[in-house]
């Protein structure tokens, strides 16, 4: 009998396009979640565990081969995905695959700092492991978008650029290196496009047929100049996503 792949993060944004992609392709899943899951006869077992506590996570992967760590919030994520890494030492993990974000490593801040981190913590745990950067999903550049367009005025950072990338296609992508052997650092994954803030904006606002004046604002220090510099961008040697930020937003005009 094939082993259950382990998901992280399973009822997440990124999660939940992910566990349909698995069962799909006839693999059984087991999903780590904070919070008491009953686990319905659709292919999918919920454990329920914290990767931050580091409780649960021993169960977990335990019988696993393949662990698919999705799981990420704003701070903590390399004190978690060391916790992660213990337990599927010590259950024999076949393969680690970890999502990150483009700029983990050139843009100075405190959450990317943290997800460098994670990546080197899985890179030198010893066990067969791949590690895929993305770009912003849609749905932040959206909710960003969103608060933004909130103030008569929208302040907008100058000189900002995003690629952002839609949260199927990284899931597919995912599903297909969860299914593969373990290839170290892969293609970067970004959108088809790139666009200054401030046309995403403008994008968000002439879908809901709204009108706002927007205000540049320099962003300061060192993240500024990082960004300014299209240091969170991968504009050589990436693989891109097929879905536009205009697509995704006639979709939910729709």
């Amino acid at each position: 009998m094939t082993s259950p792949i382990l998901v992280t993060g399973g009822t997440g944004t990124l999660g939940r396009h992910v566990l349909p992609m698995l069962r799909d392709a006839g693999r059984t899943v087991r999903v780590l979640t904070r919070h008491s899951r009953e686990s319905a006869d659709d292919g999918v077992e919920y454990v329920t565990g914290d990767l931050l506590q580091d409780t649960g996570v021993g169960p977990a992967v335990a019988g696993v081969h393949t662990v698919l760590h999705l799981a990420g919030s704003n701070k903590g994520d390399d004190e978690a995905t060391r916790h992660l890494v213990r337990a599927a030492v010590e259950a024999d993990v076949r393969h680690l695959l970890v999502i990150s974000v483009i700029g983990a490593d050139t843009v100075p801040l405190g959450f990317l700092r943290t997800k460098l981190a994670a990546e080197r913590v899985v890179a030198e745990s010893g066990l067969p492991w791949t590690v895929l950067r993305a770009a912003q999903f849609h749905d932040l550049a959206l909710t960003m978008a969103k608060g933004m367009a909130r103030l008569p005025v929208v302040p907008v950072p100058s000189g900002m650029r995003l690629q952002p990338v839609d949260v199927r296609d990284v899931a597919a992508r995912l599903t297909r290196l969860a299914l593969g052997e373990p290839a170290g650092r892969v293609p970067d994954l970004a959108g088809p496009a790139v666009y200054p803030v401030a046309d995403l904006v403008r994008g968000y606002l002439t879908a809901r047929g709204k009108h706002r004046p927007l205000l540049p604002v320099p962003l300061p220090g060192k993240a500024g100049r990082a960004y300014r510099a299209g240091a969170n961008l991968t504009l050589e040697g990436a693989d891109t996503g097929s879905r536009t930020w205009e697509d995704f937003l006639a979709e939910r005009a729709a």
